[in-house]
């Protein structure tokens, strides 16, 4: 399965120089990439505003349907560094219902991008 996923600059640097080797998606609501990506899916990295940038292929996946406090700290510990959030991301995602977390196995650069039509603010799309 294929996917389109939007990330700030910063991110798609970290994961093109393997210093993030894990995605996390967090939410309130139960919507992509939740309960719909697998391993061995490919994720089209897309910069918002810009084209896609490259992609990366999921190498496993972990799933949490309304972690409990002792499990979001299991997660900041455990994947907190691979994860390569933001200083103030877990203060701004105090209350997570469904979270992903995507490994990422290999990384590719795209020359001439993909086109995927999108016009809309989702952060995921599916793309089938």
């Amino acid at each position: 399965m294929r996917h389109l996923a939007i990330f700030t600059p910063e991110a798609v640097q970290a994961i093109f120089s393997g210093r993030k080797k894990i995605d996390g998606r967090f939410s309130q609501i139960k919507i992509p990439p939740f309960l719909k990506v697998a391993a061995g899916d490919v994720v089209l990295l897309k910069i918002a505003g810009e084209k896609i940038v490259g992609q990366f292929t999921v190498d496993r996946v972990l799933f949490f349907d309304h972690p409990r406090a002792f499990e979001v700290d299991e997660i900041k510990r455990k994947y907190g560094r691979d994860l390569v959030l933001a200083r103030t991301f877990w203060l701004d995602h105090e209350k997570v219902n469904y979270a992903t977390l995507m490994f990422i196995k290999t990384v590719t650069k795209f020359i001439i991008p993909p086109e995927v039509i999108k016009h809309d603010l989702r952060p995921w799309v599916v793309l089938g």
